[in-house]
């Protein structure tokens, strides 16, 4: 099967003179159902509507938005798999030079806020040809919202776009509707009642059991005001229980409805089998092709939705907690077809999603009741009603590594370790230390300090030193030498100078020097990043200490890489402000050496770790002859 034309040239070749939907995306065109816009332009395809594909487009003129015509019915548009700005910034609010999901991994090539920018652009060069807006960007902008990078709280990019409609979260089941109604002949305009979609209304709408949350202007001025504001809208976001949201933008009303229903097994399974080319579009071979292939093009997603429910993490608010999955006939035929590909060399690099060991709702009463508001399914401790099984999965990988051409079958991203350790049998752990670690395993525990584990939502570090513990037993018992990468983030809300020195001890205690870690980055809809900007915590209103400046954040970055020359000066200045000068010095337990004519501080009387080799731990003394997860 083709990829779908992305000019006129194309569009004729098919014997087109119009297309029925134009879908504009931030990325380059990947051709894979790890990207967005090529699920639902293959789900419109095979619905039977002509599709055509604008990527990338400059958006400095009309020419590109002009590249398959005016269509017929609509433009669906989206900023790519992350948000715009997320791709352009780092957490310091730095330029990226890079970006993976363009041609030749160049920068730029798309603008700061997408969605938006795109949008007015189609409008202007299309007026009266309706503008749904949808993806990740979307999905997180919905309401007013705080922009890190503007620091100030931003109108709902709806508003700001222009567009007829906004459809947030995952998007098939709204997608078709919408495109069966507008082909029927029915204006955008009156399409107010799509779950997963927002409108605008002139009035303010009277919805049965609807809730109203303060307005943009009022959350724009009044801390507790937004916090509130945020909290009603997370709570309504499960399918099952989930009321329709009203927010008033200045004489406008602003009306999410309920969210769409999550996709069925066999729902799922369609939409992975749709005829995809799996690779991206010829035209960037030239370019230096999209190196976020890379990453996806041997892999196999098998499921959707996480219950894990991270502060930090957008997927509850975008593909929801409750998790489906995909049959195990539908991945096993994705495999086969895998082994088929002239690139592939027998290795399929994961078989995961959001997070890879689940494949069933936390537990049944969810699928009935919804899933419990203000309670969390493992943090910071497994809720009872938690149901652990890892049968399925197992058997997936089992059938998986049984086909003819696969050598080996990985599991990279991202093992839920707290759900894994509730299983009362080993056998899936056992399974995954013998034959699905690419000699390093990535796992997040993210902290030690229980109060900034708790803001969160992480289970406290002991799951995580049981794990750690149980992984490396493991390992050894099956005769291999593999690591464990835990990925770390500093200045998340909550976190205190002394809570980062605490970090550091641990890392010191237990052998572990991480090559890389994440600076907190508020990004967009999160509860952290709600945290961030107001200092407090929506589920209880009290406050939170929240590191803003750039000067303790670089310290609070430096301490959990202390053991880095460049970090001495900077982590140096941390253990001060934080009243720990005991750990500068030669001893055992100190993290940092002191400068010439230091004079050394008496140990403390209190508060300091204790000083191990630990047996287990990180990778322990080896673990510091390795690279990012690789031996030198």
């Amino acid at each position: 099967m083709a990829f779908l034309p992305m000019n006129k040239t194309e569009m004729k070749a098919r014997g087109w003179d119009e297309v029925d939907f134009a879908c504009i995306t931030g990325d380059a065109y990947v051709d894979h159902p790890s990207f967005g816009m090529a699920i639902l332009s293959r789900l419109l395809e095979d619905e039977g509507y002509r599709v055509g594909v604008i990527a990338q487009p400059d958006w400095r003129s009309d020419r590109d938005f002009a590249a398959l015509g005016r269509p017929r019915l609509g433009f669906l548009i989206n900023g790519g798999n992350i948000d715009s700005m997320v791709a352009h910034y780092t957490a310091a609010r730095r330029k990226r030079s890079t970006d993976a999901y363009s041609p030749g991994n160049r920068a730029g090539l798309r603008p700061d806020r997408a969605v938006t920018v795109y949008a007015q652009r189609a409008r202007q060069c299309f007026p009266g040809v309706p503008v749904i807006i949808g993806g990740l960007e979307a999905s997180l902008r919905r309401f007013a919202h705080y922009d890190y990078w503007d620091d100030r709280v931003r109108p709902s990019v709806l508003v700001e776009s222009g567009a007829d409609l906004l459809s947030y979260g995952m998007g098939e089941h709204q997608t078709l509707e919408i495109a069966r109604r507008l082909a029927a002949g029915e204006p955008v305009s009156a399409m107010t009642d799509i779950r997963g979609t927002c409108y605008l209304s002139d009035s303010a709408p009277a919805i049965p059991g609807a809730l109203s949350c303060a307005s943009c202007e009022k959350v724009s001025q009044d801390l507790r005001s937004y916090a509130k504001a945020f909290l009603t809208q997370f709570n309504e976001q499960d399918a099952v229980n989930g009321r329709a949201v009203v927010q008033k933008h200045g004489e406008r009303y602003l009306v999410q409805n309920p969210p769409a229903l999550p996709l069925k097994q066999e729902e799922l399974d369609r939409v992975f089998e749709l005829p995809y080319e799996k690779y991206y579009h010829p035209r960037y071979e030239a370019m230096g092709g999209v190196p976020a292939i890379e990453e996806v093009e041997f892999s196999i997603i098998h499921n959707r939705g996480c219950f894990g429910n991270c502060n930090f993490c957008s997927i509850a608010s975008h593909q929801g907690r409750r998790v489906t999955c995909r049959s195990m006939e539908s991945v096993l035929r994705e495999a086969e077809k895998m082994t088929q590909n002239p690139r592939f060399k027998g290795y399929i690099h994961d078989v995961g999603g959001p997070t890879a060991n689940f494949r069933r709702p936390s537990c049944q009463k969810q699928l009935k009741l919804g899933l419990c508001r203000g309670k969390k399914c493992l943090a910071p401790q497994p809720c009872p009603a938690l149901q652990v099984d890892h049968s399925e999965y197992l058997e997936l990988l089992r059938r998986l590594r049984a086909l003819p051409g696969v050598k080996r079958v990985f599991i990279r991203s991202g093992i839920r370790f707290d759900y894994l350790m509730e299983d009362p049998s080993d056998a899936f752990f056992e399974e995954l230390v013998r034959h699905h670690v690419s000699g390093q395993l990535k796992v997040a525990p993210e902290h030690c300090s229980a109060p900034v584990l708790d803001k969160m939502g992480k289970p406290h570090i002991g799951t995580y030193e049981r794990f750690s513990k149980k992984f490396y037993e493991l390992t050894r018992k099956a005769g291999k030498e593999q690591y464990l990468v835990p990925y770390l983030m500093s200045s998340h809300p909550g976190s205190t100078m002394k809570d980062a020195v605490a970090v550091a001890v641990w890392l010191k205690k237990n052998g572990i020097r991480p090559e890389q870690v994440q600076d907190f980055y508020p990004t967009p809809g999160t509860v952290s990043t709600c945290m961030f900007y107001t200092g407090l915590d929506p589920f209880t209103m009290e406050p939170v200490y929240v590191p803003k400046s750039p000067e303790e954040k670089a310290m609070q970055r430096a301490l959990l890489q202390y053991y880095r020359p460049e970090n001495r000066r900077l982590a140096a200045q941390a253990l001060k402000k934080a009243g720990r000068e005991d750990l500068i010095g030669t001893g055992a337990g100190c993290l940092i050496p002191p400068e010439p004519g230091h004079r050394p501080a008496a140990p403390a009387a209190a508060g300091r770790a204790p000083v191990k080799k630990s047996r287990y731990s990180g990778a322990g003394r080896k673990n510091s002859k390795v690279k990012n997860g690789r031996k030198r």
